[in-house]
């Protein structure tokens, strides 16, 4: 799909939102400024959550308990070593119901659980963002089915 701007990022993360169950990984991919954190405050906005979003760099987790599902926003991009998910401790946050996203993914592997959904994201040479959404499991599978991807009216 393609994101013409910052508000189709938001749209499309909202619409994300509607789809997903109470429990799923979602691994979002792509360079710096590629829009994942743009993706997620639009799917938090989406779960109910009317505070702020930020991206989780230096905090490594934000929690979001005051959504419909709680949401924990994970970014590994300041890991040196990916035994560093271990000595976190953030493996716990891997278990029971709640939605999982992650920046980065690549920094933690092998440590981290795997994704039931992957969300790329691309900066678009003629402008926006390229997404692509891939399930990895029945659960990633049953979002997408869920997942409303008609053009929204202006």
């Amino acid at each position: 799909m393609h994101l013409l701007d910052e508000n189709a990022t938001l749209a499309m993360g909202e619409r994300l939102a509607r789809a997903l169950s109470a429990s799923l990984t979602i691994y979002l991919v792509g360079d710096l400024g590629a829009g994942k954190t743009t993706l997620s405050r639009g799917l938090l906005r989406g779960l109910g959550h009317t505070g702020k979003v930020k991206s989780p760099t230096y905090t490594l987790v934000e929690p979001y308990k005051d959504s419909r599902i709680v949401v924990y926003h994970f970014d590994f991009y300041r890991f040196t070593h990916a035994s560093e998910f271990l000595e976190a401790g953030l493996e716990e946050y891997f278990q029971g119901d709640s939605i999982r996203l992650v920046e980065w993914p690549e920094r933690a592997h092998p440590f981290l659980p795997a994704a039931d959904l992957e969300i790329r994201l691309q900066v678009d040479p003629s402008g926006g963002r390229a997404l692509t959404l891939r399930p990895l499991s029945r659960e990633g599978e049953k979002c997408l089915q869920n997942l409303d991807t008609s053009t929204p009216r202006a």
